[in-house]
């Protein structure tokens, strides 16, 4: 079965890691979290300005499978705040409008950064 690795060149650089990969008609993408595409961490302390930059992030690398955000099928949000979740519900809205994938939330002690807030991760599928 052909797996191809998707690098989007509008995200930042994945260390060690791809963004996504394509399998047939399946997208894979990695955590996505609030970092913008020089690198930066944007929205310290800000749950909302972060999971706005991690769906940003999605939309481009879902572009560079040839996907849109109405062909995500599952998301999963590790965030670290469960007081965050309706800001963070409020963001995803706002980037899936009323498509809304299946969806789970987790709060988690920490993520790969100390700063960073939340990563999702999400699942597409597209027409062959």
């Amino acid at each position: 079965m052909p797996k191809e690795v998707i690098a989007p060149t509008n995200v930042h650089a994945a260390r060690g890691y791809a963004h996504a990969y394509r399998v047939v008609n399946t997208i894979y993408l990695a955590g996505q979290v609030g970092i913008n595409p020089t690198g930066q961490l944007v929205g310290q302390d800000d749950v909302a300005v972060q999971c706005d930059q991690a769906y940003e992030n999605i939309k481009r690398v879902l572009e560079a499978a040839g996907a849109t955000m109405s062909d995500v099928v599952k998301i999963t949000q590790y965030f670290k705040n469960i007081e965050d979740l309706a800001k963070i519900r409020e963001v995803r809205k706002k980037h899936f409008g009323d498509h809304y994938p299946a969806a789970t939330a987790v709060q988690v002690a920490s993520l790969a950064m100390p700063d960073l807030l939340i990563e999702v991760e999400a699942i597409a599928v597209i027409d062959s």
